[in-house]
């Protein structure tokens, strides 16, 4: 990953820096071929903050940091390609989005921890309860997970968006339990508070993120990193639906039959009473 250039030993980056890690992590190839003074252009800052970025990540200058992401870059590139594609494309509209959604995904499977992803489901696959908390938009990613893992006859609840009800669940956490969070350009208040309380009673966690640095900081156990598209752009669901069905999938691979059995007893109750509950 390319997080791990700058994360190979223990920092702690301004925010500026933490801005110029998530462009370069999302945008390598963007990175490598722009000059120092028009990636300074680009980002709004001075040369000079690159070269102390570089020097703070534990590489001897910019040029040493150029080359680590280039060695981590190696053998990557059909996102750029597709980004290219797209730039060319003078259809707009359904095209262009569509197109847009190829590069997220592109661009999510480039950056999100295989390993992660693997113990993530592992977790949820095991976990004695799991509650799960969404914000704004992020309540219908929180929704489809409760909808899937109910139907494996899992334990799960949704989790107040905020306000003091949000106390009454973290009371109930337990160290048998999960929680799974939301926060992609920003991690919410309610994150940060339910993440800390969970490593405090020895809760595991798992946070969904589109933010590099937020997502190696943060205290879950687990971050998956997704991309949604630049700052200024719209951002969609299309990436954290589709990491979250592929999610579910190797949850329900894990569980084996315990996943299966559910499900084979909702379709015997529908087949039962289909006539008086049709549709």
């Amino acid at each position: 990953m390319f997080s791990d250039i700058f994360f190979h030993q223990t920092v702690t980056y301004t925010r500026t820096e933490q801005e110029i890690i998530d462009f370069i992590c999302k945008n390598p190839g963007v990175f490598l071929t722009a000059s120092i003074s028009q990636l300074a252009e680009r980002l709004g800052i001075s040369d000079a903050s690159l070269s102390r970025l570089a020097k703070h990540a534990g590489y001897p200058d910019y040029k040493g940091l150029k080359a680590a992401v280039t060695g981590a870059l190696s053998g990557a590139g059909p996102a750029q390609k597709l980004q290219g594609s797209l730039q060319n494309r003078k259809e707009g509209g359904l095209y262009a989005f569509l197109s847009q959604q190829q590069v997220c995904l592109q661009k999510t499977l480039e950056l999100i921890d295989r390993a992660a992803f693997e113990q993530a489901a592992g977790l949820i696959a095991s976990a004695h309860r799991i509650f799960l908390h969404g914000k704004g938009a992020s309540c219908c990613l929180a929704q489809l997970l409760h909808f899937r893992l109910n139907r494996f006859g899992k334990d799960v609840f949704l989790m107040p968006s905020g306000g003091t009800e949000l106390f009454e669940d973290l009371n109930r956490l337990s160290d048998r339990d999960l929680v799974i969070c939301f926060g992609f350009q920003k991690l919410p208040r309610e994150d940060s508070v339910l993440l800390s309380h969970a490593r405090q009673i020895g809760c595991k966690s798992i946070l969904f993120s589109s933010r590099v640095y937020a997502a190696e900081t943060s205290k879950a156990n687990i971050s998956l990193l997704i991309y949604r598209g630049e700052p200024e752009e719209y951002h969609s669901m299309t990436a954290p639906m589709a990491v979250i069905d592929a999610l579910i999938v190797q949850v329900a691979a894990a569980m084996g039959d315990k996943a299966v059995e559910p499900l084979e007893r909702l379709h015997a109750l529908k087949q039962e009473y289909y006539r008086e509950l049709p549709g």
